[in-house]
């Protein structure tokens, strides 16, 4: 474990594109690591003069997001829900910070927004890593999986490099820790404002196409 916590703490401190697409499917997967950590200080690094572009940090991280999500909708799809809450239950689960209530709620939260959850859930922190999970256990089109959680993905990737990215002007800023510490504080509450604003705009569409 040590090796890989090692491994994971070298490519927080190389980032390039290679190692944002690697940290974001791991973050997107089962296994609990935070997006604030990854795309942010990429993002903050791209505007102090470092040779990452902040266009592509949001695409290799979104790129990185999906194949995560893959992997959890892959496993939920062809494993079944029994394996999948036996894994939750796991020591190997438990390692991963899962349980059954966890898979649990997040198949409520799918239940109860349908497939459009997989772009809201990408925006709610419990939720984000495990959304992936009832969409594949549903059975949910693969295709139409891929492009909600692109969106998703996108949108919340986006938020994290804007504010890396502006956060670099910030003269109290001085290390990436620092910059983290403020990201995750900012982070929660950007991304429940934008879960209230897509929110908002799903039921004005549905109320329109009731009318109609």
């Amino acid at each position: 474990m040590q090796g890989v916590a090692d491994f994971l703490q070298w490519c927080i401190d190389n980032l390039n594109y290679g190692t944002i697409t690697l940290l974001m499917a791991i973050e997107s997967s089962f296994i609990p690591f935070p997006s604030e950590i990854v795309v942010a200080p990429a993002a903050w690094k791209a505007a102090t003069g470092s040779e990452l572009n902040i266009f592509l940090i949001v695409l290799f991280s979104t790129i990185g997001a999906n194949i995560g999500a893959l992997i959890n909708y892959c496993l939920a799809y062809f494993l079944g829900r029994p394996l999948v809450v036996k894994f939750a239950n796991s020591r190997l689960g438990r390692l991963c910070l899962l349980n059954q209530e966890k898979v649990e709620h997040a198949e409520i939260y799918f239940d109860k927004h349908g497939a459009i959850s997989t772009i809201i859930g990408r925006l709610i922190p419990a939720v984000r890593q495990l959304i992936s999970i009832p969409a594949g256990l549903a059975k949910m089109n693969i295709w139409k999986f891929i492009a909600y959680t692109t969106i998703g993905a996108g949108i919340w990737n986006s938020v994290l490099a804007a504010i890396g990215y502006s956060l670099a002007a910030v003269p109290g800023i001085q290390t990436q820790e620092e910059l983290v510490s403020k990201v995750s504080q900012s982070s929660h509450i950007i991304g429940l404002v934008i879960f209230v604003c897509v929110a908002i705009a799903l039921v004005v569409i549905i109320l329109q196409n009731r009318k109609k």
